[in-house]
């Protein structure tokens, strides 16, 4: 008689990557590695891979982009991707879909916006009054790994208004994005991309659906998007919105997207994005370059803007008895989650990156964005650390 052999354990590796403070801990050393090498006798090589021209052609036309460009507009554009099947998601079976479950973290996100973006601007002036945008956004996973690694004991549903803070927060940026960092706007390619819009409207009302002609529209969007002058990563938000919840089987082609696509994105895609984008000399580091407006305004933005405008938002709510904070959830622990609204880090870099290309500018907005990350996880995870029942 044959016996029934017990289920595998899985390895600790695959623990490991399962943990939901997996992404963020990756990022972290994706970071460091990046500091790490941009101050060693390796700086020249990483400036020069990343400066690189990196050309993809058909037929004597295509692309040419240096390599950081590639990373920024091409892999950046799957990240979008994976948000907007995350938005869709959310907004039709999940977090997003009862307007009644929004209306907290909702008001929250929109506080945590507009509060950094005037703490900036209150402390520059000039071509820098173009980076308002940089501290107002939260990095999903670098935010909920440091609330995972806080441990248990914490209430339910602190995570649950995190998470749709940061959602929101992130739809926030893409129309920020969208509005605001448009440049030289060519008609011509913007009228083109409506060809491969409308094949994937008629795809999305086919059935069986069929998800491999979307992703190839996608991104020939994509190009054209690129070429039109609006920025190419939202052509990643606009192809995941035509990606269909459920088939005629009863499956979830999104669903197999999100899954699937998830890993890439934690635990490849960020990460190189954060080596790519992360590494500042910091020979040069000293009070001064602290206390730049640009630096002071992107750190005090996401410390103290985040802090003040998601704190006085959900107050303000709360009051007018409009709301409620999450059961079981205090004061308290509001303001850590709102500390942790403050690591903008990935959004920020890149918004950065948008704002002022790379130079002396993107150097400040780099040491604002790492020094008020780093602030913002160790004390928030303290503080809810303190508060764990």
């Amino acid at each position: 008689m044959s016996q029934i052999s017990p289920p595998s354990t899985p390895s600790i590796l695959a623990r490991l990557f399962q943990h939901e403070a997996a992404g963020g801990i990756v990022l972290m050393l994706a970071t460091l590695v990046a500091l790490v090498v941009a101050n060693s006798p390796l700086r020249d090589a990483y400036l020069a891979a990343l400066d690189a021209p990196l050309s993809i052609t058909l037929a004597g036309t295509g692309l040419t982009k240096p390599l950081i460009l590639w990373i920024n507009d091409g892999l950046m554009a799957v990240f979008f991707f994976l948000i907007g099947l995350e938005l869709k998601r959310e907004v039709l079976e999940g977090k997003l879909a009862r307007p009644s479950d929004i209306v907290l973290p909702g008001v929250a996100a929109l506080g945590g916006m507009v509060a950094p973006a005037l703490i900036y601007l209150s402390l520059n002036e000039g071509p820098l009054l173009r980076g308002w945008a940089i501290p107002t956004a939260t990095d999903i996973a670098f935010a909920l790994g440091v609330l995972a690694l806080v441990g248990k004991g914490l209430p339910l549903g602190l995570k649950t208004f995190l998470l749709t803070l940061a959602i929101l927060d992130d739809l926030g940026a893409i129309l920020i994005i969208a509005i605001f960092y448009t440049d030289h706007l060519k008609l011509t390619y913007l009228a083109l991309a409506l060809v491969p819009l409308a094949g994937l409207w008629m795809l999305g009302r086919l059935r069986p659906a069929r998800v491999a002609p979307a992703l190839l529209l996608g991104v020939v969007l994509w190009v054209l998007v690129l070429k039109s002058g609006v920025h190419a990563t939202l052509a990643g938000v606009v192809t995941a919105f035509f990606i269909p919840l459920k088939d005629r089987k009863g499956g979830s082609p999104l669903h197999r997207l999100e899954d699937g696509l998830h890993p890439y994105v934690a635990f490849l895609i960020v990460p190189v994005f954060a080596f790519a984008n992360a590494g500042l000399d910091l020979g040069g580091l000293s009070i001064a370059a602290l206390t730049s407006p640009l630096t002071l305004g992107v750190t005090a933005g996401l410390v103290v803007g985040k802090l003040l405008g998601v704190l006085l938002a959900t107050f303000a709510l709360v009051t007018l008895g409009l709301a409620r904070l999450p059961e079981g959830a205090g004061w308290g622990h509001m303001a850590g989650v709102a500390l942790l609204a403050g690591i903008g880090f990935t959004m920020s870099l890149f918004i950065g990156g948008l704002s002022f290309g790379e130079g002396a500018e993107m150097d400040a907005v780099r040491l604002g964005v790492l020094v008020a990350s780093a602030f913002a996880a160790v004390a928030g995870f303290v503080l809810l650390r303190a508060l764990r029942r």
